[in-house]
C-alpha cells in the first residue's frame, strides 16, 4: 500500500505511515482548527491499511499536546488498532512523552486504559 505523509504545520502534527513496513509515526503538536476534517484522511487511510496489512503495525506517537477534537480523532485511531487486534492481527503502540509533563503521561494512561494491545509509554529520550 502507498505511504500516507502530512507535512506538519504549528497546529498539526507530522504524519509519515509507511504502508510497506507498517511503521506509522505521528509527532508534533494537534490543534488544528477543525480536527475532524484533519483527521478525515488520516482514519479513511488507516481503516483500509488495517484491513489490508497482515503484518505487524508499530505506532509511534510523540504528540506533544491534543486539543479534545484531537482526543478524540486519536481514540478513534486506537478503536481501528483494537478491531484490528481482536482479529489476531499484531499492533503496538509506543506513545513517547516528557517525562516532565504530568498532563501528556495522564493522557497517554487513560488512553491506554482503554485498550487490550501493547501500548507502552515512554520517555521522548528513548
Amino acid at each position: 500500500m502507498e505511504n500516507f505523509v502530512i507535512e506538519p504545520t504549528k497546529s498539526s502534527p507530522a504524519i509519515l505511515f509507511d504502508g510497506t513496513t507498517g511503521i506509522l509515526d505521528i509527532a508534533g503538536e494537534s490543534y488544528p482548527e477543525n480536527s475532524y476534517e484533519f483527521y478525515k484522511p488520516i482514519l479513511h487511510w488507516l481503516s483500509r491499511f488495517c484491513h489490508n496489512f497482515r503484518e505487524a503495525i508499530v505506532f509511534n506517537c510523540r504528540i506533544s499536546y491534543l486539543n479534545t477534537g484531537s482526543t478524540k480523532s486519536m481514540m478513534d485511531i486506537l478503536d481501528l488498532f483494537e478491531e484490528r487486534h481482536s482479529k489476531g492481527l499484531a499492533v503496538c503502540v509506543n506513545w513517547y512523552c516528557d517525562s516532565d509533563n504530568d498532563r501528556a503521561i495522564e493522557t497517554a494512561e487513560e488512553f491506554k486504559e482503554d485498550v487490550t494491545f501493547p501500548f507502552k509509554i515512554k520517555s521522548l529520550e528513548e
